[in-house]
């Protein structure tokens, strides 16, 4: 029975959306399967990993009959990649076997039931939905995501917190030692809402999300998260536990501050890197009055001095930094200047966009 008859570039673009999540090694090995339901014409591709959910759709069915199978995704996608662009592919099923036929190529693929595939059920009720552009929500995961810990105990940081509060749309993250906060407006008002997204998840939505003006409708459960953009539909479940409470971890009033080139600042870190070992990445920043020093050293005794001039009538104040840490958020961001503010060697820096209040990253700082 023919299941698809289409291009290959067509059958291939929702292959890519699903194969995302789908794990080599895993204990259920239908989970390394993609579930695919066809319906007349129209032809649903499903994957998931029990935690993360990913459905999408395409109009390359052959044939009236309605049939649902599971086949390998890798191997799928990788004779699709191998194959001429272009060119055309049908899929079509029997005797528990699917086969791949394009041109004089054509290979035999094993299926599982479908009727095994342990697809995540939705939940039965969602507290809040919420609309955004994807563009705007893949600005806010942008910002904060590299501060997400990984494989850490305290599972609740394993993620990236979510606010709904009001008309603001809060993304935080931080892995113990660094903290990064965004917010976005929207036009509607939301009760306040908070969930800790999953790691996995995160990383697959930056992955999914384009820069465009098209509506993500995002709706929360007390377990679950369903995203619904484009044609493609996610379900994650949510990460229990309680997030620290940001507020009290982003400084206010600090009195010496300064803005800086964050270019300048990002080469001249990236130089005094080279000169810091693999375990310990730390670097020492003395700011003074109308100076900037960064030095590192290694445990051969081998030194990197960087001196920038900056416009700074503060307390000299001598501190160190882990400079992955400083390194992270300046490849993020992409605005020319960048505002630290600092209290104490001891304490931890705030960095801002200047005139811009949606944004602050918390780094702590480490003895050098």
């Amino acid at each position: 029975m023919q299941l698809v008859k289409t291009t290959r570039d067509t059958l291939l673009r929702p292959l890519q959306i699903v194969s995302g999540i789908v794990e080599r090694r895993h204990t259920l090995p239908i989970l390394a399967n993609i579930l695919i339901r066809k319906e007349g014409e129209r032809v649903s591709f499903l994957s998931t990993d029990i935690e993360v959910q990913i459905t999408t759709h395409a109009d390359v069915g052959s044939g009236g009959e309605s049939v649902a199978t599971t086949v390998a995704a890798r191997k799928l996608l990788d004779i699709l990649r191998a194959l001429p662009d272009s060119t055309d592919v049908s899929l079509s099923l029997a005797n528990k076997r699917m086969t791949v036929q394009s041109a004089k190529s054509r290979f035999a693929l094993q299926t599982l039931a479908a009727e095994e595939f342990p697809t995540v059920a939705e939940a039965e009720q969602f507290n809040a939905k919420v609309t955004l552009p994807q563009k705007t929500l893949k600005h806010l995961f942008n910002m904060v995501h590299f501060s997400m810990a990984q494989q850490d105990i305290r599972y609740y940081l394993n993620g990236l917190l979510l606010v709904v509060d009001g008309k603001n749309v809060i993304a935080v993250a931080t892995d113990g030692h660094r903290l990064a906060f965004c917010q976005v407006e929207t036009e509607e008002e939301f009760p306040r809402q908070e969930v800790i997204i999953p790691r996995k998840t995160i990383l697959e939505l930056q992955r999914l999300l384009e820069d465009l003006d098209t509506p993500v409708e995002l709706q929360i459960a007390t377990n679950q998260v369903k995203l619904a953009f484009a044609d493609i539909e996610l379900i994650s479940k949510l990460v229990e536990g309680k997030f620290p409470d940001y507020t009290r971890v982003i400084p206010k009033g600090y009195k010496n501050n300064f803005t800086i080139d964050r270019v300048t600042l990002l080469q001249s870190l990236q130089r005094a890197a080279i000169m810091t070992s693999d375990k310990f990445k730390g670097v020492r920043c003395i700011v003074s009055p109308g100076s900037m020093k960064i030095s590192s050293t290694n445990a051969d005794q081998e030194e990197a001095v960087e001196e920038i001039e900056i416009d700074y009538g503060g307390d000299s104040i001598d501190i160190g930094f882990n400079v992955t840490y400083l390194l992270d958020v300046l490849n993020n961001l992409k605005c020319d200047n960048i505002n630290i503010a600092l209290g104490d060697a001891n304490s931890s820096a705030l960095i801002t966009i200047p005139d811009n209040a949606d944004f602050k990253y918390v780094v702590m700082p480490m003895r050098i």
